[in-house]
């Protein structure tokens, strides 16, 4: 069965459905859907993780009072007896707070990001 809808010349799908169905001729490519999911996941995650952490207390400003990261900065200093552990979860999320994600962080972040969601889509 060949396609009823004509693919733009350029697209490089012309021909692609010539033995499918019209259901299949119509959604011409799923590839081109996990793309599309994959890169919103790389997007969002990247774009996400300042947004986030400015909610929870970690700013550009510092460590806003009476947040989630001032609780997280109190624990983490009564655990080390008095100070803030250079290297810990709470100096390094303070960090991306204060200057944000590196290039090396914000492709970290995107990986681990994509990977998520497409496991949770199911590609």
């Amino acid at each position: 069965m060949r396609c009823t809808e004509e693919k733009p010349s350029g697209s490089g799908f012309q021909g692609l459905c010539s033995d499918a169905t019209e259901a299949q001729c119509r959604d011409s490519s799923g590839a081109q859907n996990v793309f599309l999911a994959l890169c919103w996941a790389l997007t969002s995650t990247v774009v996400a993780v300042p947004v986030v952490l400015g909610a929870v207390g970690f700013t550009s400003t510092g460590i806003t009072a009476s947040s989630l990261a001032a609780k997280m900065m109190s624990i983490s200093a009564i655990a080390n007896g008095g100070g803030v552990a250079a290297g810990s979860l709470v100096a390094t999320l303070q960090s991306v707070g204060a200057s944000g994600l590196s290039l090396s962080s914000k492709l970290l972040v995107s990986f681990a990001g994509s990977t998520l969601v497409s496991t949770l889509v199911g590609l």
